[in-house]
């Protein structure tokens, strides 16, 4: 505890040598001459961190070497597809942040910069705890609120994410209660439901699917009948181009690209069913897929997101010649946020920040991947547009 000082101005070379009377002040004035001190201290202007300084330093030589990156995540992004026509299809960038904002907020947190070089980052598994989210039981009214700021890494790649608090793979695609429809049974019902699922599961989910293999389960539950749509997708895996893209119907990434960041991609939406036309049962799935993915070598993760929409029928044996427990797929519409825009090698091809853009420039409207809220609109024109967040 400091000495208090005494009363009466002091002189003289000694100074030991009291000038004049001195007496103690009182136990509350000295209360307040230390809270008052206190008070001034706290609220005097600190100087930036050294690591603060020298990361703004740095970028402002950058700006004069004319070495900036052009914005905060900035690229090719999203794709939509009308399945049942001429594959249209409509991509999207993603958006950019004016660079002073960027600037301000690495100089702020430093662990904001792609790749955490300075080590801040949460490193644990688990990061900021996200209670997950009751399932999707109605389509939503409007998009996620933002999440927080985090930048994504191996150890938490949804974080910065909406998706961080959806459901994990497969356990996101849960089936209403089946109940019987026209002439056909709950039973039947019960089972266009589920090879619904899995046809979504093997083309959206399975790992050997997302690594550019044939995914047989997929292809195997559809109607043997619907000879142009099997046609047209054994094409377009074989030999993809525009007019036989892989990527309307599966998930695919190439393996010597990228691959997942983890073993979990996110998943959220719901499926319902009606009576058909023709005394069946219509399936609709609206499903959105977040995929986490690296480069070998590299731990900056980058988000590739895929919403697809699916309609299947199954008809009643009896009164139509069809397949006994095949479905047959009346539609497949998709949008993809995070791929490159105008590139038909049947692959997803996401973008990274620290890498420059590839495909096609964005020229369309900007669009956030993670609003549910709204119909894919199979009429749209083509073109390329850009994603909000990824």
């Amino acid at each position: 505890m400091a000495d208090r000082p005494s009363e009466g101005p002091r002189s003289g070379a000694d100074e030991g040598e009291g000038a004049g009377p001195s007496s103690s002040i009182s136990d509350d004035e000295w209360k307040k001459f230390v809270e008052d001190a206190e008070r001034e201290a706290a609220s005097a202007p600190k100087e930036p961190s050294a690591r603060a300084r020298m990361v703004t330093e740095r970028l402002r030589q950058q700006e004069a070497r004319g070495e900036l990156p052009p914005g905060w995540r900035t690229g090719p992004a999203w794709q939509e597809m009308d399945g049942r026509a001429a594959r249209r299809r409509r991509r999207w960038a993603i958006l950019g942040v004016p660079l002073a904002v960027a600037v301000a907020v690495v100089a702020v947190r430093p662990s904001l910069i792609p790749g955490d070089p300075f080590g801040t980052a949460d490193s644990s598994p688990q990061g900021v705890s996200a209670s997950p989210l009751p399932a999707e039981t109605a389509a939503p009214t409007a998009a996620p609120g933002a999440a927080d700021p985090a930048v994504p890494t191996v150890a938490r790649p949804f974080a910065g994410s909406p998706a961080e608090r959806w459901a994990d793979g497969e356990a996101g695609i849960a089936l209403p209660k089946a109940t019987p429809v026209g002439t056909l049974s709950k039973g039947q019902v019960e089972q266009a439901l589920r090879q619904t699922r899995k046809l979504l599961v093997d083309a959206n989910l399975d790992p050997a699917t997302l690594r550019g293999e044939r995914p047989e389960t997929a292809l195997g539950v559809i109607e043997p009948r619907q000879t142009e749509l099997l046609d047209l997708l054994t094409t377009a895996l074989r030999k993809p181009d525009k007019d036989h893209d892989p990527l309307s119907m599966f998930s695919r990434f190439d393996p010597d690209e990228v691959r997942l960041a983890g073993a979990v991609v996110k998943t959220r939406g719901r499926m319902t069913f009606k009576a058909g036309e023709h005394a069946s049962v219509v399936v609709h799935a609206d499903y959105t897929f977040v995929y986490p993915l690296v480069r070998e070598g590299s731990t900056e993760v980058a988000r590739t997101i895929i919403r697809r929409v699916v309609d299947t029928e199954l008809s009643d044996p009896t009164r139509y010649q069809v397949t006994s427990g095949k479905i047959a797929v009346l539609r497949y519409d998709q949008e993809i946020g995070n791929s490159a825009c105008d590139v038909y090698d049947g692959y997803l091809h996401p973008h990274f920040d620290s890498t420059a853009p590839t495909g096609a420039p964005p020229t369309g409207p900007t669009t956030d991947p993670y609003d549910r809220s709204k119909d894919i609109d199979a009429d749209r024109a083509e073109g390329c547009g850009t994603v909000s967040r990824t």
